[in-house]
């Protein structure tokens, strides 16, 4: 094989720090970004939030005069005797007369200018179902072999609040104790009766009856509701409301207060107590209507506020050629870096946004059924990026608009074709499903073979089966289980 030399030419895209810095930023997510954010500043002496410390510079005299002032302060302090109370109260004193106390009926006095959220205690996550139960079986008189059964039982149901494990297998896992069938079916009827009522059960339909047991007696239909729970549940399931009628020998208005009064009833009573954290949304971009107009802007709340520390960057200036200089030059160009990235992230951010704003007015104007069919490059063409960087931008952002709280996502979807060569969106085509369905008659629900024909008469051309994806996809039932009695 013959060495040679050969000269080629070519371009290259190389990632850079700085590149995949910005990228990074990019696609972060608003509480993403404000970790990002405090790693940075973390990391980085010369980066500083410019909403902590004052906008002047402090200089070195100054400085002097304040650590000499903090020190007489804390020396002054030290001295002072800090224990004024007294040991032991007089006799005829109150607790209160010395001592500060809360009252209940009254609220903590807070600052104006403390940052405070009043729903800030309702953040955390509830009791769940299981320790809820626990503390109800210990307020229960039971034996040390009732106690353990008991704890065996409440561990076998999910949050459903159905009992997942058969009482016989129970009893197995509590050899020591010769747990008979008996006793266990004694000890799960006394923990079917805690609260929430319906709890440990084996099947929807013993969870109802424990239900419409614990209902006064003279409820209306309770009588007949038990006799439809007990015998007759699979037909109200499949919404054969005349073979009910045959078998309970009622009318339809008597059948009509039976299905009510069932379905006030709970089939996941474990569901009402959850320990999940509520995650709430904050949008990134703000819209709104001013001199018939839609503005667009950043959400100002959520923006990092940052700068360059003045002081740190004077040292770098000042500083020779040795190692610690060098550090604080490279914190600083790291510093400036990233404070471009995150401008460019937040200029990229208010431009898609203004865009998709400006293609979708109509649906601001007027709703789902005025959206527009909209694609990622479509918004690429018209700002003159490439489609990655409109997916990046458009993921886990959400925009706070008239109509509701937006991920950006949203306002791209497919289209149909319209018989007049037009095209409809898919949104705009599942928001007009959701209204026929809506004002159908719940006595003979509309097919989806239907639903395709209204559509077409309306100029949309979208077949049956369509309509049954989009029908699941906002998780409404088929047209049998969507009939009703009326």
């Amino acid at each position: 094989m013959k060495q040679s030399l050969q000269l080629r030419l070519g371009q290259q895209l190389t990632m850079t720090p700085q590149l995949q810095q910005a990228i990074r930023l990019l696609q972060l997510s608003s509480l993403d970004l404000q970790a990002e954010v405090q790693t940075i500043l973390d990391s980085n002496l010369m980066l500083e939030r410019s909403d902590e410390l004052r906008e002047t510079p402090v200089q070195p005299e100054t400085l002097a005069a304040q650590v000499a002032a903090d020190t007489r302060a804390e020396t002054e302090l030290n001295t002072t005797p800090t224990d004024n109370l007294p040991d032991e109260l007089p006799v005829d004193s109150a607790w209160e007369d010395t001592y500060d106390s809360y009252d209940g009926a009254t609220s903590y006095s807070r600052s104006e200018d403390e940052d405070w959220d009043p729903y800030e205690r309702y953040a955390g996550g509830g009791e769940s179902l299981r320790d809820y139960l626990y503390w109800q079986m210990r307020l229960t008189p039971f034996t040390d072999r009732e106690m353990a059964l008991a704890t065996s039982i409440i561990d076998a149901i999910n949050e459903a609040g159905y009992l997942t494990v058969a009482l016989a297998e129970l009893c197995q896992g509590l050899r020591e104790f010769s747990v008979t069938l008996d006793e266990a079916e004694a000890v799960l009827n006394r923990v079917q009766h805690f609260d929430p009522q319906g709890v440990g059960a084996r099947n929807p339909a013993e969870c109802l009856l424990l239900q419409l047991e614990a209902l006064p007696v003279d409820t209306p239909w309770l009588a007949e509701a038990r006799g439809l729970v007990e015998h007759h549940l699979e037909l109200l399931a499949n919404h054969d409301f005349a073979a009910l009628m045959r078998r309970l020998k009622v009318s339809r208005e008597a059948l009509q207060g039976i299905i009510s009064l069932i379905q006030s009833l709970d089939p996941h009573p474990g569901a009402r107590l959850s320990n999940a954290a509520p995650q709430y949304v904050v949008p990134d971009v703000l819209v709104y209507r001013q001199r018939n107009a839609w503005r667009v802007e950043l959400n100002p709340e959520i923006m990092p506020k940052l700068r360059i520390n003045a002081r740190y960057a004077a040292l770098t200036r000042r500083a020779g050629q040795n190692g610690d200089a060098a550090c604080l030059r490279n914190h600083l160009q790291e510093a400036r870096w990233f404070l471009k990235s995150l401008q460019n992230r937040n200029e990229t951010l208010l431009k898609v946004a203004t865009c998709i704003v400006e293609r979708q007015r109509e649906f601001l104007e007027w709703g789902d059924e005025s959206m527009k069919p909209l694609i990622l490059r479509d918004i690429a063409e018209v700002l003159g990026m490439h489609e990655s960087t409109i997916s990046r931008v458009t993921t886990q952002k959400y925009m706070h608009t008239p109509r509701g709280i937006y991920e950006l996502k949203y306002f791209f979807s497919s289209h149909v074709g319209t018989r007049d060569g037009g095209e409809c969106s898919s949104t705009a085509i599942r928001a007009m499903i959701r209204k026929l369905i809506q004002t159908e008659d719940p006595g003979k629900p509309l097919s989806d073979d239907k639903i395709a024909k209204l559509l077409e008469a309306e100029g949309i051309q979208v077949a049956r089966r369509t309509v049954a994806k989009y029908r699941e996809a906002m998780a409404i039932p088929s047209s049998p289980d969507r009939k009703r009695l009326v």
